[in-house]
């Protein structure tokens, strides 16, 4: 299965811009292949709608921002011409960098293809997610959007992002967890190993791990213990409650069809007897009801 026609034309030119330095992009070579470099001015240029990228770290970006103003940008952005402007297909950090020092235009590689809504989607999932530069939340749902819109299963898209299919299905798991716990995964105050042990707890204890998490520093390890514990101990409640239940079953039945006292036990009743009168009652009682 292919997702979309030319995105491997349009990926290979985003590879280029990502591996060298502008100075050694052949411009000539990228005519040849309809692309082309150009300064363009930043307020003309819109991000990609299906960005599925929604955390950038500001401390990273920054760091970006102050070494574009030192030693300028060393690899352009990849944008194609739409609607009286350019979107933007890779390179949102860069633009956002740009942004952040005030910067007016930004060096790009303008892109001659069409691309519609659907692979305009594809491309920018897939180019996250080849560049693993999603955090764990983004990248399930970047999963689950693929398997969506394309209707394929999780050994089918392992094959298109060459990623394991259980490590495609351990990633989409995280988005069961609550929105607290997803958010302190994508924040870094957990770690997705640590993120992977919450999967299946209840909503309420999810909250009390994580906390216990960053208030003591847990460890992967330290957290494995802690939630088995907890399971152990919610198994343990759960027979006793279902053992608590079935007695007062049992009790209920022993009241409304034996006459006589018992003691009922945990395996066993215990018929007790007056005297001899009452033994030959209860086994006529129990010859009729056989």
């Amino acid at each position: 299965m292919a997702l979309g026609r030319g995105l491997g034309e349009i990926l290979s030119e985003v590879e280029e811009a990502y591996e060298k330095d502008l100075s050694d992009i052949d411009s000539f070579e990228l005519e040849k292949q309809g692309a082309r470099i150009e300064d363009l001015d930043i307020d003309t240029i819109s991000p990609n709608p299906f960005q599925p990228r929604k955390h950038f770290d500001k401390e990273s970006l920054k760091e970006l921002s102050d070494s574009i103003v030192r030693h300028g940008l060393l690899q352009p952005i990849v944008v194609i011409e739409k609607d009286n402007g350019y979107l933007l297909i890779a390179g949102e950090r860069r633009l956002r960098a740009h942004k952040l020092a005030n910067l007016n235009t930004i060096r790009a590689i303008i892109a001659d293809v069409n691309i519609d809504e659907i692979k305009l989607r594809e491309l920018a999932l897939l180019e996250n997610i080849q560049r693993e530069n999603l955090n764990a939340i983004e990248l399930a749902n970047s999963y689950a959007e693929l398997i969506e819109v394309h209707s394929i299963t999780h050994n089918e898209l392992s094959a298109i992002v060459n990623k394991s299919r259980s490590q495609i299905t351990n990633t989409m798991r995280l988005l069961s967890l609550t929105p607290y716990v997803q958010e302190c995964l994508i924040e870094n105050k957990i770690s997705q190993g640590h993120a992977k042990i919450l999967v299946g707890l209840e909503k309420e204890k999810q909250k009390v791990v994580v906390d216990s998490i960053i208030g003591q520093k847990l460890s992967v390890r330290d957290t494995e213990d802690m939630v088995k514990k907890h399971k152990t101990a919610r198994k343990s409640i759960q027979m006793k409650k279902e053992k608590d239940t079935n007695f007062a079953k049992y009790k209920k039945m022993c009241d409304l069809y034996l006459p006589f006292a018992y003691r009922l036990k945990s395996k066993s009743i215990e018929i007790k007897l007056k005297d001899e009168e009452e033994l030959e009652s209860f086994l006529a009682y129990f010859k009729e009801k056989i």
